[in-house]
């Protein structure tokens, strides 16, 4: 888990995320670093653009706090859309799954 902390804490500073940075964080903190795991974790995020990924993570607590807000009762035209919103939650789950992996 300190090694996903590091990545952001480096993308938060807005410093590139690389294996001497990673190393630099993690040391700072104390950890024994594990040169395997900063090797897998930075070609993990390679490519990756951490924002969106946040943001998509973030997103099922306001969708789970919407529908509080929402009348009780829905048109029946409504009900074609939350196909498509579950797609859409099914591949962002499938993204945080394949994140889920950097946590060991």
């Amino acid at each position: 888990m300190e090694y996903v902390y590091a990545a952001l804490l480096l993308h938060a500073a807005g410093k590139e995320i690389t294996e001497e940075n990673i190393k630099a964080v993690l040391q700072a903190a104390g950890v024994e670093v594990d040169e395997a795991r900063v090797k897998a974790l930075v070609a993990a995020l390679e490519g990756v653009n951490i924002d969106e990924v946040i943001g998509r993570a973030a997103m099922p607590v306001a969708v789970a706090a919407a529908p509080a807000a929402a009348p009780a009762a829905e048109a029946p035209a409504e009900k074609a859309p939350a196909k498509e919103e579950e797609k859409e939650e099914e591949k962002e789950e499938e993204v945080l799954a394949g994140l889920g992996a950097l946590f060991g």
